[in-house]
């Protein structure tokens, strides 16, 4: 199946109207952004957007498409010839994937013919959605995390294509490893697991359990001690393996405590350098909690790969600009209260005081781009401008992604992740938010979206 299905119908019926209305081929501008964030939540994390560019490329209706829309009946025979042809011929601009967000960031923006970019919809937001819900979520658990690796392991909690997504999603905002092979084969995101209770259950005592693990995969591997008594576990696996034991897990109980005690234990033991890893419903607030706890990692899964708790940011994709039929470009937006949208396309950059994040500068249409250099021109000559404005940078935040229906750079998915990855420590590294500040607080940085305020956002 190709990607055409991932779509709702009403993209169809729409674009059938259109084109019986003579409207289909006006030029039209879509833009993706969400109207807030969660509460508490200071960022958000885009992921999502190589797979976004992947399932345009793929999206065409194939004979199979075809004959299943005729037996739907909700089309014409004229709407499916048309559609048998269908290529997207548009341009795709963005934002690097990996890069923060914020309230109205336009983070993807599609122009072409109205029949040309409507179809898109579905599949764009269904992607940008879900993967950036559990990078958002991520995010926050790898800082928390204060460089402790973690890994996830949230594969068997949500449907099995969708736990090779979140997988990728999580090892874009810093997560060490996956517990999922797929992920690992698709992106070459690194791969860890070693054993869970089921193998210690299967043998008639701990240490025989113990004995074969270690046998089989040797002394670097982790130990799973909660079955039981955790302290006699440590203790046997330490006999075994002696003092290089690579690590012991806990899944269960009072990690904190036990944590200390198991340190304590390892360390008189003689096994200084062996490392304790932390599993259980764990999310960024636990680990926070945990921040004091000797522990060397975390294993996150249902939290993480659920969003934690906000599992879709509210992505929307809406026609911002189109064309009239006086052949010029016209802002459009939605006035209803609570889902208006600011009309035109537009300018997104990133204000930036000392390479530190400042501002979110979103400026709708050339006419308020063209403000903000009169007004700041206006404010840099005036005499009493902000000492800072010499400290200060734009960083472009759109790029362009997709240009006449073509890719601008193809590169493999596991490099394209790579670079999301490095982008997203950037980006992060600019807001300056110390781990200690904790989980939730207000937004980071505000979006300004008029051209004069823009100008004196210094003061």
């Amino acid at each position: 199946m190709t990607s055409a299905l991932l779509t709702d119908l009403y993209e169809l019926t729409m674009l059938e109207a259109a084109r019986e209305a003579g409207t289909a081929s006006r030029r039209c501008v879509f833009e993706v952004f969400t109207r807030s964030l969660p509460e508490g939540r200071r960022y958000g994390a885009l992921a999502g957007t190589g797979r976004v560019l992947d399932a345009i490329a793929d999206f065409r209706f194939d004979d199979a498409d075809l004959r299943f829309l005729r037996r739907t009946g909700a089309l014409q025979e004229e709407t499916l010839e048309h559609l048998a042809d269908y290529r997207f011929t548009g341009d795709v601009h963005g934002y690097a994937e990996g890069e923060l967000y914020f309230p109205n960031s336009p983070v993807l923006r599609v122009e072409g013919t109205f029949e040309n970019a409507v179809l898109l919809e579905t599949v764009v937001l269904s992607i940008l959605n879900h993967d950036s819900g559990i990078a958002s979520a991520g995010s926050r658990m790898v800082t928390a995390a204060r460089g402790r690796p973690c890994i996830e392991m949230g594969g068997r909690r949500v449907h099995e294509d969708a736990a090779i997504a979140a997988a990728r999603a999580a090892y874009l905002v810093g997560f060490a490893s996956t517990s999922n092979l797929a992920a690992g084969a698709h992106y070459r995101v690194p791969v860890a697991g070693t054993a869970a209770h089921a193998f210690t259950l299967l043998f008639d005592t701990e240490e025989e359990a113990f004995r074969a693990q270690l046998t089989s995969q040797g002394t670097g591997t982790t130990v799973l001690v909660d079955t039981y008594d955790v302290e006699s576990a440590v203790r046997t696996a330490v006999e075994i393996a002696g003092p290089g034991l690579g690590a012991v897990r806990l899944d269960s109980g009072d990690l904190g405590t036990q944590a200390a005690e198991v340190r304590a234990l390892l360390d008189s033991l003689g096994a200084t350098g062996t490392r304790i890893t932390a599993t259980g419903d764990l999310d960024e607030y636990r680990v926070e909690e945990l921040k004091h706890a000797p522990l060397d990692g975390y294993g996150i899964g249902t939290r993480l790969v659920t969003g934690g708790g906000h599992p879709a940011p509210g992505f929307v994709y809406k026609l911002v600009e189109r064309e009239g039929a006086d052949g010029r470009m016209h802002p459009v937006g939605k006035q209803s209260a609570d889902k208006a949208t600011l009309g035109a396309g537009k300018a997104a950059f990133r204000m930036l005081v000392g390479g530190a994040a400042f501002a979110e500068l979103v400026l709708p249409g050339e006419e308020e781009v063209a403000e903000f250099e009169r007004e700041l021109v206006a404010e840099l000559t005036s005499g009493a401008a902000n000492p800072d404005w010499k400290r200060t940078s734009m960083r472009p935040l759109q790029q362009p992604l997709v240009l006449g229906g073509e890719p601008v750079e193809e590169l493999p998915g596991p490099a394209r992740l790579e670079a999301a990855r490095a982008r997203h420590a950037a980006s992060l590294a600019e807001l300056g938010i110390p781990a200690d500040h904790g989980p939730d607080g207000g937004i980071a940085i505000p979006t300004v979206t008029d051209g004069a305020d823009a100008a004196r956002v210094l003061g």
